[in-house]
């Protein structure tokens, strides 16, 4: 098979309707997450041993830790701070996902199908 314009066309619109769609739930539908505690926060408060974290934690040491805080921006006013940050790692998740797959996929000789 081809790659004929049409088919193009075809994956920019839906690649473009995809990612619309992940901005509006990181945008739009992100502030109304709940605010009990996920999984592994839970099960720490069940068995009691939250408070048996460690104080530098590793992730604490990674370079975007210095920019985001829980599930929000650091800086940035509270009703902000969650959509900006669904934003942020949505467009940051899309762009590694399009880097590697430009990188992996070879594009075909002409010729090929």
């Amino acid at each position: 098979m081809t790659n004929k314009p049409s088919d193009t066309q075809n994956n920019r619109s839906f690649i473009l309707v995809g990612m619309g769609v992940a901005l509006a739930v990181g945008v739009l539908i992100s502030p109304f997450a709940s605010s009990n505690p996920d999984g592994l926060d839970r099960v720490s408060q069940d068995l009691e041993f939250e408070d048996k974290a460690i104080e530098d934690a590793p992730a604490q040491n990674l370079p975007f830790h210095a920019v985001f805080e829980e599930y929000g921006l650091r800086g940035v006013p509270g009703p902000l701070s969650t959509p900006l940050a669904g934003l942020a790692g949505t467009v940051i998740t899309f762009g590694i996902a399009w880097g590697t797959g430009k990188l992996l996929v070879t594009p075909p000789v002409d010729g090929e199908s």
